[in-house]
């Protein structure tokens, strides 16, 4: 930065945050700090270099360690600042919730203030009261740094000088972790709840991602100021504590998503300006964020309507001028000038709607609006025949395919998986990722028993490999009405449900879509058939499976009745029970003369479920929906009585 005409960071009342020359300074914007997304981030023009900025009790937190609960947030343009309250621990989430965390027995409430200034904003951090001794370099002030733009990039501290690498390196430290301190449940009856042993795998005693602060990197540096890509105007961010050291961590020896971090321990016996950094972007006079030129990435038919959406700088003022290019064997030549009509602002872009849609000629194209283009895109009246829709056929849902060795000529996406499943999930348990088992299991089965019938179909959730009743029954009923609207004959893929194995891109005869209905039903149906009921979702017992990075099939070991099985919830939900038993009627509609046995189960399963509910209340849009299906289905008078009652 210029020492002359030092630029200054004003809060916009509007947004929400501050604002200077290029560099955007946001505080607890959103609230995320599991996804990287919350407390203090710096947007630098236009890429985030640095986000979470709030305490935490390890210098580098994951996804699974406990996160503050936001009380208030005070925007006030009069002195400059945004004023956030937070709390310790987040009650709702102690041992409980959609994915369950262990809190630190340390009960606490904080302030963090962000105020502008010249060239810089100000950070100071106030506790309600000191940290006790035993949390004492523990609970941190961090600010993270998003690892893949920093590959190869200098930073300095002190004096001292390093490049980020491509993969976290050692030393260790080895710490007591705080789960050894977890705070009480003060809420016995307070619904369902985690086992803590169970969450972190007996305590931890191998790497637990809930139990992640025992071992982390030895930190890179220590100092007061630090300097991250000293040699980029467009990215340097320089952070500098007047209240402690702060260390540069790598987030990543922990977590494999984890980030580069900035932490600053808090100080014992400290409340009042426990944390005091400056944080100074650099900053370019009158940036202006280049503009982007959107089209659609399929290419457009002659026909259709043709829009190039344009993503401008919200203080870009004029318009510039925007051309439609065709891309000829001799090069690009100007075919149209077009007009960027204004359609208005949303959040921190200004946006312009280019209408071509009277070109019609085929052939490639391009949108340049001044010195942005878009990409190559096509018009053409075979744009939807290939690389459109057959990629999900193609390749997507073949390798998430579960129970299945998926294989594409030399490459193996995935190995015969989860072929153990699956084992009935224990009562009165709260597990992750939404899961939750009540105080029976609503079926003949007990807790741990095996549950046969459910080593075959379904698709894994993308990332996760469980497998809720609501995706799998769901998918399956966009292909069934797919395959009923356009009637697609499309066959790429071998599927051989008796050795469970799959060839993308070898034909075996059969119409794609209708084996990916098969294999979707083919989970639903078989739960139904063991269970005597639907089941709520498939998933693994632990937290490190869950978090398997790599193949399905080294999740268990393919032998049933032990203890890497995954687990079989059910639950009492009519609405979801109903707009299933619609799904499956669908299907079984497509899969009549493709796989007749299976789709008899199917619609046997769906008339059962619409008859024992009453579709009063709350399931009434399901059950109508239910009878609309059934009736396509079946024909029967009944169901056609029932949607006339209505």
């Amino acid at each position: 930065m210029s020492e002359q005409n030092t630029p200054f960071f004003r809060l916009d009342p509007e947004l929400g945050y501050f604002r200077c020359s290029g560099a955007d300074v946001m505080a607890f914007s959103d609230f995320y700090p599991e996804g990287h997304q919350s407390g203090v981030s710096v947007i630098l023009h236009g890429n985030r270099v640095a986000a979470n900025g709030d305490i935490r009790f390890e210098p580098t937190p994951g996804q699974w360690q406990p996160v503050p609960k936001q009380i208030e947030r005070t925007v006030d343009p009069e002195t400059n600042s945004i004023r956030t309250r937070l709390s310790f621990p987040d009650r709702d989430r102690h041992l409980r919730g959609f994915n369950p965390m262990i809190y630190p027995d340390f009960a606490f409430s904080y302030t963090v203030t962000v105020r502008g200034g010249e060239g810089a904003v100000t950070v100071t951090v106030d506790l309600d009261r000191p940290v006790p001794p035993r949390f004492q370099g523990r609970l941190c002030f961090n600010l993270e740094l998003f690892p893949g733009a920093l590959f190869g990039k200098p930073w300095i501290m002190d004096g001292k000088q390093g490049i980020f690498p491509r993969q976290p390196n050692g030393p260790l430290l080895t710490r007591t972790p705080n789960y050894r301190h977890t705070l009480p449940d003060e809420n016995p009856d307070g619904g369902l709840r985690t086992d803590p042993d169970r969450l972190s795998e007996h305590g931890g005693k191998t790497y637990s991602p809930i139990v992640a602060d025992d071992i982390v990197a030895e930190p890179y540096a220590v100092g007061r100021k630090f300097v991250l890509w000293p040699d980029d105007p467009a990215n340097r961010l320089v952070v500098e504590s007047e209240a402690g050291d702060i260390k540069l961590y790598d987030g990543r020896m922990n977590h494999n998503n984890g980030w580069f971090v900035l932490s600053a321990e808090i100080p014992a016996d400290t409340t009042e300006g426990a944390v005091r950094w400056i944080i100074a972007p650099d900053t370019t006079e009158d940036w202006i964020y280049a503009p982007v030129v959107q089209v659609s990435q399929v290419g457009y038919h002659p026909d259709q309507p043709k829009i190039a959406v344009v993503e401008t700088d919200s203080e870009a003022a004029e318009p510039e001028k925007a051309v439609l290019c065709r891309i000829t064997e001799d090069g690009e030549r100007i075919v149209s000038e077009l007009e960027a009509a204004e359609w208005g602002k949303f959040l921190r872009y200004r946006y312009r709607i280019c209408d071509f849609s009277k070109i019609r000629e085929e052939g490639l194209y391009r949108v340049r609006y001044g010195t942005s283009a878009s990409c190559v895109f096509r018009i053409a009246s075979d744009i939807y025949d290939r690389g459109v829709w057959q990629p999900v056929i193609e390749y997507f849902l073949p390798v998430q395919m579960c129970h299945m060795r998926v294989s594409e000529k030399y490459r193996v996406w995935h190995g015969l998986c989860h072929h153990d499943d699956a084992r009935m999930a224990p009562l009165n348990y709260n597990h992750i990722d939404g899961y939750a088992q009540g105080p029976s299991t609503l079926t003949k089965y007990a807790p741990g028993d095996p549950v046969p019938g459910l080593n075959a179909g379904g698709w894994h959730d993308a990332g996760d490999y469980d497998l809720r009743v609501e995706s799998q029954a769901g998918e399956a009923y966009i292909l069934a009405l797919t395959y009923e609207a356009f009637g697609v004959d499309y066959d790429v893929t071998t599927v051989d449900q008796k050795t469970q194995t799959v060839e993308i891109h070898q034909p075996d005869g059969k119409n794609d879509i209708l084996q990916q209905v098969e294999h979707g039903m083919l989970s639903v149906a078989g739960g139904y058939r063991s269970l005597g009921r639907l089941y709520r979702g498939i998933i693994c017992s632990g937290l490190r499976q869950y978090v398997l990075l790599g193949d399905g099939s080294t999740m268990t070991d393919g032998i049933a009745g032990n203890e890497d099985d995954r687990w079989v919830f059910t639950e009492d939900n009519p609405p979801r029970e109903l707009t299933t038993a619609a799904q499956m009627a669908a299907c079984a509609r497509v899969l009549r003369g493709f796989s007749d046995r299976l789709a008899d189960e199917c619609l046997r399963a769906a008339i059962e479920l619409f008859d024992k509910t009453d579709g009063s209340g709350r399931v009434e849009n399901a059950k109508i929906h239910a009878a609309v299906e059934l009736l396509l289905t079946t024909g029967e008078s009944r169901f056609r009585a029932f949607l006339l009652s209505e």
